[in-house]
């Protein structure tokens, strides 16, 4: 039976590496076909279907790679301060984990409140009135 495994798993290994990443790409081809032949069939002309298809993008917030710079900056530190922590006080390894769970956190936190201050445009508000008062 282990000689069947030893046979098998790399045969195994292959149709998975190779198989879904193909069956799913295929899939979403196909997909996509049946939707733009539903399309025709209901006589939309290729305008309609263009405007059709470019309606449905995504839009990107502006901050989006301020966002990735916090958070991987936070996780960062927080891996340097739980690797610090492990060597001084002999800690396990499971710290680091829950200490990158709240720098994770934390980056979040601070994303949403800088994010929140700029839509808002409190900040610019603020400045404006404390030089009125000063005059």
């Amino acid at each position: 039976m282990d000689k069947i495994i030893e046979v098998m798993m790399p045969a195994i290994a292959i149709v998975f590496t190779f198989g879904v990443p193909g069956i799913l790409i295929f899939w979403a081809i196909q997909s996509k076909h049946r939707e733009r032949m539903r399309l025709i069939e209901k006589g939309l002309s290729a305008q309609e279907m263009k405007a059709y298809f470019t309606e449905n993008k995504k839009i990107y917030s502006p901050y989006r790679t301020l966002k990735w710079g916090i958070i991987l900056a936070v996780l960062g530190v927080g891996f340097l301060i739980a690797k610090i922590l492990e060597n001084a006080y002999d800690m396990e390894e499971d710290v680091t984990f829950a200490i990158l769970l709240i720098a994770g956190g934390a980056g979040f936190l601070l994303y949403y409140f800088i994010v929140r201050h700029k839509v808002n445009g409190s900040s610019t508000g603020s400045l404006q009135n404390t030089s009125a008062k000063q005059n």
